[in-house]
């Protein structure tokens, strides 16, 4: 007995232990991931900032992205040919599918078996199915109805996020979209994933055959600001590049027109994001729900602590002009507003900030700027469409908690916190029974709270890494009593123990935080050194945690972490140095300014699209005049001084070969971080 307690004390730590080390894994993942869609905002506020100054170097714009980046254009309105792509030739030496209008199930098998093939799909097809769509939506409310039939089920999907293999596994489990099998896929179909055009392309097309059977609702990252980096790396690829432009621009236009919800049976709810105090279905089918976009802008440089926007609003109209920037914020909110002014992009379009990055998620330094997340609405001599795009807002990005009350969701910088008080209030004023939602990633792929009112369903195995997560979807019958079913897209996973998995997964994760330690390595050893009087290259435990999360802000268990990421002095304190001695550039480039070489790294996830607006001949080479024009505007906008010189020193480091110009491989391996165990692992191996 003695014996069997002790394995059973044993094995109950052990368990914990694991349990533990996953919890922190994960809240690793999300932090990461709601910081980098911060980091797609500021992306967004370079490309504005280049726009602004891109003319006086080379006498025209970037097109494409001055297209993007333009929150007023209109959907609705003529602004392509509408028949281009009849003027685009398919060569005999295509042999991938031949799409012709009204779509067959020859069509989309022809579609699966090529994307199996990892195939491309011609860029006169895919602007043909994209127009096609365009006019489907247009037809659409902004809330479909659906019943279900007797004996029959819908299927509802959470996030796919480009994971095409997802997509086709749940097409192979469940069946293909057809009227017996009809599908819900709830919002968030691009952007991490690799194949976003691929699942975006089926999508749409299995939508245009079945259209009563194929919902496809609008999620957070369907515009254009934060699926910019992803759908763009895609279509910037050899097969799609020809016709990028173009594409990019109506699968913009596409998902501005997609739904925002869907009722089944009028007792399930399914939007994309959640709710708030201020969702009223009843407005949704008068809200022009294309005309809700986000941008970004920047107030200027952080100099101390600046004053914090407000957040939220129910209505509130500061100022009639169109030049006035005016500020909402949630009744209660104690916030104060900003002065600052925009002017009108056109006409009588007004700019509203309708949310905002709180300045204290950014990271302090008085080089970068503050941004804030801003909702862009036409307003057409009718101001009662603010609190309906509010709504939108809330819809898209919120998330459920389990206090009572509602609360800006400062941790994503848009949307709500909503609790259980909100559900049961919202549910009972339209008569439904369960609100189903998607937005974020849950270890089983599925989760329910407030009472089991809300269930959250995510599609996307393996969303963080290998292992990290199942993905799963929902089946409702006629007596709407939800079946979960789950699943994981494997190749390596199913031969390791629980152990191995937590063990690959916590390493990824604890490389990702290593990263972010390493490019922020001037601002972290400033800090250190101010609590480091005596110079003896040690501080305490806690000033370490201090530092690191007042610099790096992810809100992570720091202390818990220690342990991985830094090194223990004799006496206990920790030598703050050991934070970065695992890790150092690919390669070696001079710092040209203080914290340029760091901020380049900071921003090496957008490289390569920054590669592709300094590229302006399409050469996959970047002369040195290029790699100037473009880096004087890069400095200027982070406000660093970088003098020529010193630009053409960097550009001649980054030139490996010395042949005078930089390719792509040259430009990516001058701003990669270089774990080193990972290397003398490799060299052992």
């Amino acid at each position: 007995m003695k014996a069997a307690i002790l394995i059973q004390r044993w094995y109950r730590r052990y368990i914990a232990r694991l349990e533990m080390r996953q919890r922190y894994t994960w809240n690793i993942f999300q932090s990461i991931e709601y910081a980098g869609e911060q980091d797609q905002l500021q992306l967004s506020s370079f490309f504005s900032f280049m726009l602004d100054n891109f003319t006086q170097l080379n006498g025209n714009g970037p097109d494409l992205i001055s297209h993007l980046l333009d929150p007023v254009v209109d959907p609705w309105s003529d602004r392509e040919r509408q028949n281009m792509y009849e003027q685009i030739t398919v060569p005999e030496s295509y042999s991938g599918p031949h799409l012709t209008f009204p779509l067959t199930v020859s069509h989309t098998n022809a579609l699966l078996s090529a994307f199996k093939e990892q195939q491309p799909l011609h860029g006169r097809y895919m602007l043909q199915l994209l127009h096609q769509t365009k006019k489907l939506l247009k037809q659409m409310p902004n809330v479909i109805h659906l019943s279900t039939p007797y004996a029959k089920e819908i299927t509802i999907c959470g996030d796919l996020h480009g994971r095409l293999d997802d997509l086709l596994l749940i097409f192979y489990k469940n069946g293909l979209p057809s009227a017996e099998t009809p599908y819900v896929f709830n919002g968030d179909f691009v952007d991490r994933g690799k194949k976003s055009v691929e699942v975006i392309i089926l999508l749409f097309a299995y939508q245009l055959l079945y259209p009563d059977h194929m919902t496809l609702n609008r999620g957070n990252h369907e515009d254009h600001i934060m699926n910019l980096r992803h759908v763009y790396l895609s279509l910037s690829l050899p097969p799609l590049q020809t016709h990028g432009r173009d594409i990019l621009l109506l699968v913009q236009d596409v998902f501005s027109l997609l739904p925002i919800a869907t009722v089944i049976d009028n007792k399930v709810l399914i939007v994309h994001g959640g709710i708030s105090d201020m969702t009223d279905l009843d407005f949704l089918s008068s809200i022009e729900r294309h005309k809700v976009k986000t941008d970004c802008k920047h107030t200027g440089p952080v100099r101390g602590q600046p004053e914090s926007p407000r957040c939220r609003s129910r209505g509130q109209d500061h100022g009639n002009t169109p030049k006035k920037r005016r500020h909402l914020t949630r009744q209660g909110s104690s916030s104060s507003s900003s002065s600052s002014s925009l002017s009108s992009p056109r006409g009588s379009s007004r700019l509203i900030l309708c949310r905002c990055l709180s300045p204290s998620m950014l990271s302090p330094t008085n080089n970068l700027q503050v941004f804030f997340l801003m909702i862009i609405i036409i307003i057409t001599n009718n101001n009662n469409n603010i609190n309906n795009m509010i709504i939108v807002v809330d819809l898209l990005w919120s998330d459920p908690k389990s206090q009572p009350g509602c609360s800006p969701n400062t941790f994503r910088g848009g949307g709500s916190y909503f609790g259980p008080d909100v559900t049961r209030r919202l549910l009972e004023r339209h008569g439904m029974t369960l609100l189903i939602r998607s937005h974020e990633c849950k270890q089983e792929g599925y989760e329910l709270c407030h009472d089991g009112q809300v269930i959250t369903i995510f599609s996307a195995s393996n969303y963080y890494e290998e292992g990290s997560n199942r993905g799963a979807y929902i089946k409702l019958g006629r007596e709407l009593v939800p079946r979960f079913f789950q699943y994981q897209v494997s190749r390596n996973t199913r031969k390791l123990t629980l152990t191995q998995r937590v063990n690959v997964a916590e390493g990824s994760a604890v490389r990702a935080v290593q990263e972010k330690l390493f490019s922020h390595r001037s601002e972290l050893m400033a800090a250190f050194q101010q609590y480091d009087t005596s110079n003896s290259g040690c501080i305490s435990v806690s000033e370490w945690a201090l530092v690191v999360e007042s610099v790096v802000r992810l809100d992570l268990p720091w202390r818990t972490l220690r342990p991985r990421l830094a090194r223990l002095a004799p006496d206990g304190s920790i030598d703050y140095q050991s934070c970065f001695e695992d890790m150092g550039p690919g390669q070696p480039i001079p710092q040209v300014t203080p914290n340029l070489a760091e901020t380049l790294y900071r921003y090496r996830t957008d490289l390569e699209i920054i590669f592709n607006i300094m590229d302006k001949d399409h050469s996959g080479q970047i002369s040195i005049e290029e790699f100037r024009q473009t880096w004087h505007l890069f400095s200027a906008h982070l406000g660093v001084e970088v003098d020529d010189r010193a630009i053409d020193e960097l550009a001649k480091s980054i030139d490996f070969n010395k042949d005078g110009s930089i390719d792509f491989n040259e430009f990516l391996e001058a701003f990669r971080v270089v774990h080193k165990l990972d290397v003398k692992d490799q060299q052992q191996g």
